[in-house]
């Protein structure tokens, strides 16, 4: 990775296939990292790295922007020392394995580049890695160091995640009618950037996306997407990083507002937390992840009474909820907003939570052809 290129040598010079902007803008950053090293090295300094340290004292909610944001806080890996020289050989090996697959168009699962990774380092009884939970982190590492998606390092995890309604696609040049996709929908992958991805036409007014695959199947079926001219996605619960970036481009690109239908329990309540201000744990992705714009639609704490639904669909708070929803209710985004502070309070003083399965004790269809309907056409929703 560290090898001088030619004069005039360009990553789409090195191999055959043509680079995008974002594949060269990368693989340079890379081979910069590379090439910094080795200059140190060369003058005698001990070779470092300065890595946004991913810190939840490093992390601050920025009102005017309305996500949460990194902070500038930085930790120096150094090579020439001894409880930091693993980690920071590990990070210069993951950026080599990024390089040669953006050098060479690919990607891998970042289960896969764990296993071409590691290996017995020669002369010693060690690897390189011991488990994917090690090699795991440096690859956020190396994120934040080059303010790069993971995406953009070729790496991608399971996919996870549905959509459909009426929208048409281009994905890695096939074109895909997401009115077309019969049962299954289209299965959202993990890398959905611009390269991959692109919009080539759209007719939806919004995007409704669903806590879980169950609940999209009902919606599916019912063809809500079609009676009111949306699109339909899911995440099969806490969404993955694929699903938020396509919702995050499909509310920036298109303009299209974004609903989330989720259980009336903390971990709703997270889960809309993260689409709407970006993830504690990824704050570094929240400016091209997070919808500050996005609605919570229900499951709502008023809503038992309001649906007049049974006692057999409540779901007893424990001890980890009740905590859970405390620490939410203190969370800088919900602080000051009494709409919010009420909802949670309900749902603490109900004693109970509910799954938006519940309101299938009304009617099988109640959610897709009555509750949803309402909230979107009453503008009774949470933000």
């Amino acid at each position: 990775m560290g090898k001088k290129k030619a004069k005039g040598e360009t990553p789409s010079t090195q191999a055959s296939r043509v680079f995008t902007a974002t594949d060269r803008r990368t693989f340079e950053q890379l081979e910069s990292l590379a090439d910094d090293v080795i200059h140190a090295t060369q003058a005698r300094r001990d070779p470092y790295l300065d890595i946004p340290s991913r810190t939840l004292s490093n992390v601050r909610y920025c009102p005017k922007r309305r996500i949460i944001e990194m902070g500038r806080s930085k930790n120096r890996r150094h090579l020439f020392n001894l409880h930091q020289a693993k980690t920071f050989m590990q990070t210069l090996l993951v950026a080599k394995g990024a390089a040669e697959l953006i050098h060479a168009g690919k990607t891998l699962s970042i289960r896969g580049l764990y296993y071409r990774l590691k290996h017995r380092i020669k002369g010693t009884t060690e690897n390189t890695f011991e488990d994917q939970a090690e090699c795991d982190p440096i690859i956020e590492d190396l994120e934040v160091l080059l303010d790069s998606l993971r995406e953009q390092l070729h790496l991608y995890a399971d996919k996870r995640g549905d959509m459909v309604g009426n929208i048409v696609l281009i994905d890695s040049g096939d074109e895909i009618d997401c009115s077309r996709m019969g049962s299954g929908g289209y299965a959202i992958p993990s890398i959905v950037e611009p390269e991959v991805i692109q919009f080539k036409k759209c007719t939806a007014k919004f995007v409704l996306h669903v806590e879980k695959g169950t609940v999209w199947t009902r919606f599916n079926e019912d063809k809500f997407w079609r009676k009111h001219n949306c699109i339909l996605t899911h995440g099969a619960g806490q969404p993955p990083r694929g699903v938020r970036r396509l919702l995050y481009r499909l509310h920036h690109e298109l303009g299209l507002p974004i609903y989330c239908l989720l259980d009336n329990d903390p971990w709703g309540y997270y889960i809309y937390s993260v689409i709407k201000q970006g993830s504690i744990n990824l704050a570094f992705e929240s400016r091209r992840m997070a919808v500050p714009e996005a609605k919570f639609l229900g499951l709502r704490s008023c809503d038992f009474e309001r649906c007049e639904l049974s006692d057999s669909v409540k779901i007893e708070l424990n001890q980890i909820d009740r905590r859970r929803a405390a620490q939410i209710a203190k969370y800088p985004w919900f602080a000051n907003k009494k709409a919010w502070q009420r909802e949670i309070q309900q749902l603490l003083d109900n004693g109970f939570k509910l799954e938006v399965e519940a309101l299938i004790s009304k009617d099988i269809s109640y959610v897709t052809e009555v509750y949803t309907p309402q909230r979107i056409a009453e503008r009774d929703w949470l933000d």
